[in-house]
């Protein structure tokens, strides 16, 4: 069996819908995917390894490897999109299309189209004698739970010396990125009839007190922490959602707000969550047991890289960009823990990246595919 050509890939990829979301109604099985990878590296010599998630029946890692030993470069990616909104979507999310010089479709930028660039590079190094292992990585659920790469990081026997995760940053290497926290804070009053407010507990007005101390906390995370690295320099605290209450002549008996953390790099999730908790401490000691911090996922720490890496000097000799910290996540701080030298770096731009009408402008396919063939030719072959 040959591996199809690169828009053919693409389009295979594009036309197997794999969104993961925490909403069970929209949640789906990334297997078609991971199984269209299977067939395409086998074809090209790989041997292959698919892992159903233990955390998550029916979601699936492929780890494919060519070559013998330890060392060696992965090339990994994720193989979910976020759920889309099909009212603004002006075409069909599913279908590869082609207008305006740009490549349309959910996952073009984030990330499935990687895979095709990878595989795409590795035929055309086919003749080629081959030094050091080759592997490809396919994670599941990194738009959610990030629990595809939490498992891989347990792997005993994957030792790469080096991994590329291709989320999009116009092939620029991200050598080091903040991580992410999603709380929710949620305060449990007393309801009642609101011709009465004493006989209750406002929910509302204790959430009020709470916004306040969280203000003062993201005020102090500010002046207190600071990397220049960042556009961003200091670690961001936003409120995003908040509901309370069920009707005006009701005294209000929960209230629940979530709300966003971006720790930096040297700023550890366990103080994070301790922060939190001495924040809301002085509100619980004056209405015992009212207020509750709960962790709506698995928090991911901040990915933490050195400029001075030999893969972060090759990507940028190759590639003619300096090595950058960029404000989102990804799945580094997991993959880094096999002990391997990690960046990330990818086709197309991250302004695309979880937006209707997601695209990869079509310019910019030749010079990333140029790069990513540079950067394994270099590395194993």
């Amino acid at each position: 069996m040959s591996t199809p050509n690169f828009l053919s890939m693409y389009q295979q990829l594009i036309a197997s819908p794999s969104v993961s979301a925490m909403d069970p109604a929209l949640n789906l099985s990334n297997r078609p995917v991971i199984e269209l990878l299977a067939s395409w590296c086998e074809a090209l010599g790989f041997q292959v390894e698919i892992t159903e998630l233990v955390s998550a029946p029916g979601k699936f890692n492929l780890l494919a490897k060519r070559g013998e030993g330890a060392g060696g470069l992965m090339l990994a990616g994720h193989t979910d999109t976020v759920p889309f909104d099909d009212s603004r979507w002006s075409r069909d999310p599913f279908k590869l299309t082609e207008h305006d010089n740009k490549l349309f479709g959910l996952g073009s930028i984030d990330m499935k189209g990687f895979f095709a660039f990878v595989l795409e590079a590795i035929k055309t190094l086919d003749g080629l004698e081959q030094k050091q292992p080759l592997l490809i990585l396919a994670t599941a659920d990194e738009e959610t739970t990030m629990a595809g790469a939490m498992e891989i990081a347990k792997h005993a026997d994957l030792k790469p010396a080096r991994c590329i995760i291709g989320e999009p940053t116009d092939m620029v290497p991200v050598f080091t990125h903040k991580g992410h926290m999603s709380t929710a804070i949620r305060v449990i009053g007393r309801s009642g009839h609101s011709s009465d407010p004493g006989r209750g507990l406002n929910a509302i007005e204790v959430m009020h007190q709470v916004v306040a101390n969280l203000l003062q906390l993201r005020d102090s995370l500010k002046n207190k922490y600071s990397i220049a690295h960042f556009a961003i320099p200091y670690p961001t605290l936003n409120l995003g959602h908040i509901h309370g209450g069920d009707n005006a002549n009701r005294i209000c008996g929960c209230c629940e707000l979530h709300i966003d953390m971006r720790p930096l790099p040297g700023l550890s999730i366990k103080e994070l969550q301790m922060l939190l908790l001495d924040a809301v401490a002085p509100i619980n000691e004056q209405y015992p047991n009212a207020v509750e911090v709960i962790d709506l996922h698995e928090p991911i720490p901040a990915f933490t890289g050195s400029t001075d890496s030999a893969l972060v000097q090759l990507a940028e000799k190759i590639s003619g960009e300096a090595a950058i910290a960029v404000n989102y996540c990804t799945e580094a701080p997991f993959i880094q823990q096999l002990g391997c030298e990690t960046i990330v770096m990818g086709p197309g731009s991250i302004n695309q990246a979880h937006q209707p009408d997601e695209y990869l402008a079509m310019e910019k396919i030749k010079p990333s595919q140029e790069i990513i063939t540079q950067i394994i030719k270099a590395s194993c072959f």
